[in-house]
């Protein structure tokens, strides 16, 4: 069975050695497994709520980007977008929001420092708090449900985001499933060596507190940042204490178990620290030169990031375009015309349990879909210029035309007269897939009389 795996980072500035190793580098190890199918992104909607300075976010948008393609990311084998080029998250986000309880976003922990910092100067509880800090949860809930995600690689302090989605993703299925699962219940995926990285004064190496160690900075400016962290005042010649130096860890998350064990020796047999400094320039430069080469040649071409972004959102949207359209079935949110055309089609062809469902785009083509009895989608079919080209598709497949079904992938195509005239959805597996098409081919089969 293949396993869905999701992730992103949030794009306020420059990515560090802390993002690659609590993030990038295990997101992308996991993509090179066998049986996933992994989806990765660039949050720049969550960015709005922690910077309002545009100059800086659309810096860091082109550096991540670069800084996921350098680090190993094949966009061919994954799903790789900007969160804001898919229209269909922000909607399921109000859709999730409307099912979402405060109660549970008030235990949010990004809000809940907030208010007890306000809380602590004597401010109003909520000073400064705005509704994107608020429901944060809501957005990421929909990033991770869109593309109903098995797995989410995170750091240790987005664990509970990850758990608040299975929470709202819980809630929209019991309100609005009808015996279905909309939504895969995902899990947090924590590497427990790497998930949090010390920075120079050893607290989390983060933009925030400026400790950070740049990713793909020259090799000088590396080696100036490692000079500056901060280390206890014991002597070369002096036994180490390497479970409490904030250098060794950072060497710990980069090295072998068998480098890692050597330079734990070492320190305890009194290795200075200059020389330790040294040491852990050498791994870092040793593992990131032939990165930090590449990423700097996608950076000199934006628009070559640019082409590989936008053909990712595409490839990503074949999966949200259509699911939205089943989650706004499933609220109520649904054309008039539908629902006349849906009558008609039960009072006409009672004997058959499917229904086909004529609408008009937001972009004007027409529209039809093919319904089961319980009103899951069998088909969506392709845009037609005019409402009588989609009615002759449409009443000819009613009428037993000849139609031929091809598998693509987790999914399939309907074709009819050499042409394609709709899509299936997109399944978690072969199994729910065939299962599908053998639904669709007894609903086109011709009725007796």
């Amino acid at each position: 069975m293949t396993t869905r795996i999701l992730t992103g980072i949030t794009t306020t500035g420059t990515p560090h050695l802390g993002n690659y190793a609590g993030a990038i580098r295990p997101a992308i190890r996991a993509s090179q497994q066998p049986g996933v199918d992994s989806f990765y992104f660039l949050a720049d909607y969550h960015a709005l709520i922690k910077c309002d300075d545009p100059l800086r976010i659309q810096r860091s948008r082109l550096e991540i980007a670069a800084t996921w393609l350098a680090g190993g990311l094949d966009p061919d084998k994954v799903t790789f977008y900007r969160q804001s080029d898919i229209p269909e998250i922000p909607e399921l986000t109000w859709l999730l929001t409307c099912v979402s309880a405060k109660g549970l976003l008030n235990r949010a922990h990004a809000y809940k420092a907030s208010v007890d910092k306000n809380l602590e100067n004597g401010e109003d509880p909520d000073a400064g708090v705005t509704m994107g800090l608020y429901s944060y949860p809501v957005l990421m809930a929909a990033d991770i449900l869109m593309f109903n995600a098995n797995k989410v690689p995170v750091g240790r302090d987005q664990i509970q985001h990850v758990e608040m989605a299975r929470d709202i993703g819980q809630r929209f299925n019991h309100l609005f499933g009808q015996g279905r699962d909309f939504f895969a219940l995902p899990e947090a995926v924590i590497e427990e060596s790497v998930a949090t990285l010390p920075g120079l004064d050893g607290r989390k190496m983060s933009k925030s507190y400026d400790n950070t160690i740049p990713l793909f900075s020259s090799a000088k400016d590396m080696k100036d940042a490692i000079s500056r962290i901060v280390t206890d005042s014991r002597a070369p010649g002096e036994a180490k204490d390497p479970d409490n130096a904030h250098l060794f860890t950072l060497y710990q998350a980069f090295s072998t178990l068998a480098q890692c064990a050597e330079f734990r020796e070492e320190l305890l047999q009194g290795l200075g620290w200059g020389e330790a400094k040294q040491r852990l320039f050498q791994l870092l430069d040793g593992q990131l030169a032939e990165k930090r080469e590449y990423y700097h040649q996608l950076i000199a071409r934006p628009a070559d990031l640019e082409d590989i972004l936008l053909a990712g959102a595409a490839k990503a949207r074949k999966l949200a375009t259509p699911f939205l359209e089943q989650l706004r079935e499933a609220v109520g949110l649904r054309s008039f015309r539908s629902s006349v055309q849906a009558s008609t089609e039960v009072k006409k062809k009672a004997a058959k349990s499917a229904r086909f469902v004529s609408f008009r785009d937001e972009d004007g083509s027409f529209r039809f879909r093919l319904l089961a009895a319980d009103g899951e989608q069998l088909l969506l079919s392709r845009r037609f210029a005019d409402g009588k080209s989609a009615g002759a598709v449409s009443k000819q497949l009613q009428q037993g035309g000849e139609a031929d079904v091809r598998i693509e992938g987790l999914g399939f195509g309907l074709w009819l007269n050499g042409e394609q005239v709709a899509d299936g959805p997109q399944f978690d597996s072969a199994e729910a897939r065939d299962a599908a098409i053998e639904s669709l081919r007894a609903a086109l089969a011709p009725q007796p009389d």
